[in-house]
């Protein structure tokens, strides 16, 4: 997993790198205008702070936001990690994050009454089980999906946990929380036309014109 974030107007010139969930006990490392952060036990690499990413990767001051990296940027991270002795452990990633889901079965939540449980098919062979909270949320409907390592339009991560007791990877999202164009500010899962294949990448672009 491979988050890259770069706010300029708030950070200055930092990209902040996610590479794994918080630890519970976690140190931070800091030189050489870098800052690494990892879990206390084990020293696994949970993140990277670049205090002057432009140095390393000059082009990075045309963005703002989610920073989607090269295969050849992280190689360039990796390079100035190792040369002034932190790990070289960031690895590419270009797995979508958002993808098309088919709702195979819906259950209620056994502590709450607004939730519920679905078995939903990503195209991998198993299923996620996601709870929501979607008010229009049914069997035999397709749906995006945020997977685990997803970062939302307003910058929330989605991890794996629990809600209310039950296990839930990933998110079923609308269209207000996926910030499309005219979606309807309420909650309620986007459901998809038939003509979306389940498994593939969300594709934003084509999105923008859905509430047309």
């Amino acid at each position: 997993m491979l988050i890259a974030s770069y706010n300029p107007k708030s950070t200055g010139d930092t990209m902040v790198l996610i590479m794994e969930p918080d630890a519970a006990k976690q140190s931070v490392a800091i030189h050489d205008d870098v800052a690494r952060i990892f879990a206390s036990d084990n020293d696994q690499t949970l993140g990277y702070n670049f205090l002057n990413a432009s140095k390393i990767l000059p082009e990075i001051v045309n963005e703002n936001g989610r920073v989607n990296l090269t295969e050849d940027q992280v190689a360039k991270l990796n390079q100035y990690l190792s040369t002034h002795g932190f790990p070289a452990d960031i690895k590419y990633d270009n797995a979508p994050k958002f993808v098309v889901g088919y709702v195979k079965s819906v259950e209620d939540h056994p502590k709450a009454n607004h939730l519920q449980i679905t078995k939903t098919d990503i195209g991998t062979g198993k299923d996620l089980q996601i709870v929501s909270g979607s008010p229009n949320m049914r069997e035999d409907i397709k749906v995006v999906v945020a997977l685990s390592g997803a970062m939302m339009p307003d910058g929330q991560i989605i991890w794996p946990g629990e809600l209310r007791g039950v296990e839930s990877d990933g998110m079923i999202c609308s269209g207000r929380e996926l910030e499309l164009p005219n979606a309807p500010q309420v909650p309620g899962a986007l459901i998809l036309p038939d003509d979306y294949q389940v498994g593939t990448a969300f594709d934003f672009k084509k999105a923008q014109h859905l509430f047309d």
